[in-house]
């Protein structure tokens, strides 16, 4: 763990913690570069505290924090999303700061009830209402209610002197707060965080954006991240369109694969090298070796797909079957996917990917679907040329 400060004006600051020894954030998806809890704090007449972190990085923020305050109480903690790790400290921060005002919305304290039994008494909560404002002397934070986006108690604040938004869990992103940070780092990490973490609720966000749309906002302060300032023209559109389900690369497609024994994988191969030859950029992921969350923010980013898997005990081999459940689940939508099979009898492998796939929202089907019978053979060839054309054919209706 490492601290790290922002000084995101002369009277805001972040504090985050960098921590380079979590393997899977929320148990599931690889941090290989790590991850930041951030928290900020605006000193005014009243000094207000925005989020804590989790309890993995809580010496580490308290000393932090602490130093900064440099004796004083916080008047306010606001709580802006109540997941594990960002309130894990709000009652150790409670329990030390005695006369501090915890400000949330009415679900934010029912949750912190759930976690914290009793930590906040009836009286020191103070209850916002959607469009409500606090006044800290020459600063106003104006909140933004922001269900879904992504648990239902989600609010954003707006300071509308210095134009920040503070935008709880949007505007997140993967690995560690660091000089340096920039539009360019930015976008891998934060498109595998929206698409995996965020991006079942695209509505919700596309609601939010829209609030924020009225907004003069000159820096945003996310939760998990660095802080962004300068033209944030990128960010919005990234976000708009991750939101939207819309294919950043509309042209180009993901070639993705679930292959036992590598005939399947090398039939992929074979189908990404047609593609290629026709003039497509492609994208090859093998699903048994690469993590399903990459694979789900190549999916969202690429306009076009194809899939090729090995039929196992009857059902699908298990990296696919995975990695299918989770765009759905994501909500994913709006694309053009090509089949290829393989089983050496009784293939089901293209009859369960198409139930699977027609349960999702506007999913195009091309036609031709490669049936494999071990390996490649002429007649498998030439199944791949007319599924390879039909894709290229709907790229170029597509243009």
């Amino acid at each position: 763990m490492n601290v790290y400060k922002t000084h995101v004006t002369d009277s805001v600051l972040g504090i985050s913690i960098n921590d380079t020894t979590l393997d899977l954030f929320e148990s599931q998806y690889p941090v290989p570069t790590g991850v930041s809890y951030n928290s900020y704090l605006i000193r005014d007449s009243k000094t207000a505290v925005l989020d804590t972190v989790d309890a993995r990085a809580t010496d580490a923020w308290l000393e932090a924090l602490e130093a900064e305050l440099d004796g004083a109480a916080p008047d306010y903690l606001i709580v802006s999303h109540v997941e594990p790790d960002h309130s894990a400290n709000v009652a150790r921060l409670a329990a030390k700061y005695p006369a501090m005002q915890v400000v949330g919305n009415a679900k934010t304290f029912a949750y912190l009830e759930n976690f914290f039994p009793g930590a906040i008494a009836a009286g020191r909560k103070v209850m916002v209402k959607d469009g409500d404002t606090l006044e800290l002397g020459s600063h106003t934070l104006h909140f933004v209610f922001a269900p879904m986006v992504h648990w239902p108690e989600v609010m954003v604040s707006y300071e509308s002197s210095e134009k920040i938004l503070f935008s709880a869990d949007g505007f997140g992103r993967f690995g560690v707060v660091a000089d340096g940070d920039s539009f360019d780092n930015w976008v891998e990490d934060s498109r595998r965080y929206f698409l995996n973490i965020v991006g079942k609720y695209g509505p919700q966000v596309q609601a939010l954006l829209k609030k924020a749309a009225a907004l003069d906002i000159a820096q945003i302060c996310p939760l998990h991240g660095p802080v962004l300032k300068g033209d944030l023209t990128g960010y919005l559109h990234l976000y708009d369109t991750w939101s939207s389900y819309k294919p950043e690369a509309p042209a180009e497609i993901l070639v993705a694969s679930a292959s036992i024994h590598g005939h399947t994988l090398a039939a992929a191969r074979t189908m990404a090298e047609k593609l290629r030859a026709a003039g497509a950029k492609v994208i090859e992921i093998d699903l048994c070796r690469t993590d399903v969350s990459y694979a789900v923010a190549e999916a969202f980013r690429c306009g076009k797909m194809v899939l090729a898997c090995a039929t196992y005990d009857g059902f699908l081999f298990p990296p696919m079957e995975t990695f299918l459940t989770h765009l759905k689940t994501k909500n994913f939508q709006n694309r053009i996917a090509g089949l290829m099979e393989n089983g050496m009898w009784a293939p089901m492998a293209a009859k369960l990917m198409t139930a699977s796939l027609t349960g999702m929202k506007g999913i195009t089907l091309c036609e031709h679907i490669v049936s494999i019978h071990g390996a490649v053979k002429a007649s498998t060839e030439a199944q791949m040329d007319a599924l390879a054309s039909e894709i290229m054919a709907r790229c170029a209706a597509a243009d």
